[in-house]
């Protein structure tokens, strides 16, 4: 997992470098990452399961709580890689001199490894791969494009290359239409918003839920006949 944490810090690290503003403290992002919020059984891969009224069956059930934790563990940086492509969108004007953004560079590298780095470490494969997810329904752009933007294609299409060894792609889309993962992902979100397990940061592209159940549903109602 060391490529991803290195992609996503990166990521990060990037976003501030251009930022205007410095956080002085850690901001509260809904749900508090802990050191002890580690997956012990992360490797099971999720098959197409619909939640529906229906009741489901132990193995889907376990694999939806498994995603479940996924979505908890990393909702919360593609909350905050949003907030600060903001930041940065906003404070591009206020930069100047590159002795400037030099300094601001080192000052924010400081913030990051302090408050971060050693939590990014921390995310499995798995969860990597569901972050890449999530960022892009936040920012609406991949975080290869991302990376692309920020610093160089070359670099990219490197990035890329290296995360597809571990099974991921920093080309995916957020697509809860099209793959029932991501289907799962949106209806874990909107649950915890709703408890606020999760502070709710509405996605670039808005979900319709009522259209997006019923469009599951019917699918499995298909699959049925």
């Amino acid at each position: 997992m060391k490529f991803v944490t290195y992609i996503v810090f990166f990521f990060f690290l990037s976003l501030f470098a251009n930022a205007q503003e410095i956080p002085v403290s850690p901001k509260t992002m809904g749900y508090e990452l802990k050191d002890s919020d580690d997956i012990a059984n992360d490797t099971i891969q999720l098959e197409e399961i619909v939640v529906s009224k229906e009741k489901l069956d132990p193995d889907a059930k376990k694999q939806f709580l498994i995603l479940q934790s996924r979505v908890y563990k990393t909702y919360p940086y593609a909350k905050l890689a949003s907030e600060r492509l903001t930041l940065l969108n906003k404070g591009m004007a206020g930069l100047k001199t590159n002795k400037e953004k030099k300094k601001y560079f080192k000052i924010v590298e400081t913030y990051l490894n302090d408050e971060f780095e050693a939590k990014l470490k921390k995310l499995s494969r798995s969860q990597g791969r569901i972050l890449v997810k999530l960022i892009h329904r936040q920012t609406g752009s991949t975080t290869y494009e991302l990376v692309k933007t920020l610093k160089s294609g070359w670099k990219a299409f490197w990035s890329n290359t290296a995360a597809s060894m571990f099974d991921i792609n920093l080309k995916s889309e957020y697509a809860p239409f099209d793959v029932n993962e991501d289907f799962l992902i949106e209806t874990i979100l909107q649950r915890a918003f709703e408890s606020g397990r999760l502070q709710n940061q509405p996605p670039v592209k808005p979900v319709d839920m009522d259209n997006l159940n019923d469009f599951w549903e019917s699918k499995a109602q298909k699959s049925k006949s």
